[in-house]
């Protein structure tokens, strides 16, 4: 029977997610790699078990103080709790202005639920308990704790943008636990629905309004893949347009719209200057670099060199507090569920 019930609750889940998307074989464009040598093996959400043996001791760069995270593996949980199952990032100060926050704000919101976190991301895993001796749980050692500390009932959120193959693969992972809680379910990723996007919108354009001037292009760089699932941005595009933000661009960094594509946009029109920002929950890896970094390849290098006063944002979403409250309503969603 608790199979029973959490089979038809997650097939409930990902087929409306498939109506509003459009697309079953979605993929997430916030894909988060430690290395140069990592982000090459990615594949939307989700990058090659063969990366990790790619990961270099040392890095030139410094990501914050990882002291200051809390990586929500301890036990005493309850009888109920929110589990928050993100991708992840070793930017320790992203993550703790991003993911973290995200948690705080559904621990606020859920009094009477424990909130734990798992990442799906192992490289991720590996790289900051290495770097800094952060242990933070994959899934499976998440709903393991959770099974050892005689949780009843486990919401799971996740704070993935779409429902994609790791949606499905976290949907499965779950099955194989149902006899292990009396109620299991899990929310909805960010962008789910037309509601979703338009408050996603909102929040954007918001957080930027102080650059929307007239004179500057503001361009947010998500990842993007090679999956159906990209028409997202082309979405966010014509729905930021028909909003009236005409001067806001959305652009990926592994498809279409193409970096190209964003400065051909920009072009057809006389800006003097240009906002970069990430359209992902962290700002870890490809913010700092794919976006802001001073290579040749980056964006930003890419739109100076076309002239334009290049002004770098490195927020990711999860910074914003419109985008926590809309993953604490997904999250009220998935409890309310429960009841009927």
């Amino acid at each position: 029977m608790k199979r029973k019930v959490l089979n038809t609750l997650l097939a409930g889940t990902i087929m409306s997610a498939m109506v509003a998307m459009g697309c079953m074989n979605v993929m997430a464009e916030e894909t988060e790699a430690v290395t140069e040598a990592e982000a090459t093996t990615e594949a939307g959400e989700e990058a090659s078990s063969e990366a990790g043996e790619e990961a270099e001791d040392e890095e030139n760069y410094d990501t914050g103080d990882a002291s200051k995270d809390n990586p929500r593996n301890q036990d005493e949980i309850g009888e109920s709790e929110l589990l928050v199952v993100s991708f992840g990032t070793s930017y320790n100060d992203s993550r703790v202005a991003t993911i973290g926050a995200i948690e705080n704000a559904m621990e606020e919101a859920f009094p009477d639920y424990s909130v734990r976190r798992g990442f799906t991301s192992n490289i991720i895993i590996d790289h900051v308990k290495d770097r800094d001796g952060e242990v933070i749980d994959d899934v499976a050692e998440a709903l393991d704790r959770a099974v050892a500390n005689g949780v009843k009932t486990l919401v799971v959120q996740q704070t993935h943008l779409m429902n994609g193959l790791e949606y499905n693969d976290l949907s499965e992972e779950l099955a194989t636990y149902a006899d292990a809680f009396d109620k299991i379910v899990l929310g909805e990723p960010l962008l789910t629905t037309d509601d979703d996007f338009n408050a996603v919108i909102t929040a954007i354009t918001d957080a930027t309004a102080e650059y929307n001037d007239g004179e500057t292009a503001i361009c947010f760089m998500g990842h993007g893949t090679e999956a159906e699932s990209n028409q997202v941005y082309s979405k966010m595009q014509e729905m930021l347009t028909a909003a009236g933000f005409e001067d806001y661009y959305v652009g990926t960094v592994e498809a279409t719209p193409s970096l190209d594509d964003v400065l051909a946009a920009v072009g057809e029109k006389e800006y003097k200057k240009v906002v970069l920002e990430p359209l992902m929950v962290v700002a870890g890896d490809h913010a700092n670099n794919d976006m802001a970094g001073d290579e040749e390849d980056t964006w930003k290098t890419a739109f100076e060199n076309a002239g334009y006063e290049v002004t770098c944002v490195l927020r990711g979403l999860g910074e914003i507090e419109a985008i926590q409250d809309l993953y604490v309503a997904h999250a009220q969603a998935a409890v309310d569920s429960l009841a009927e």
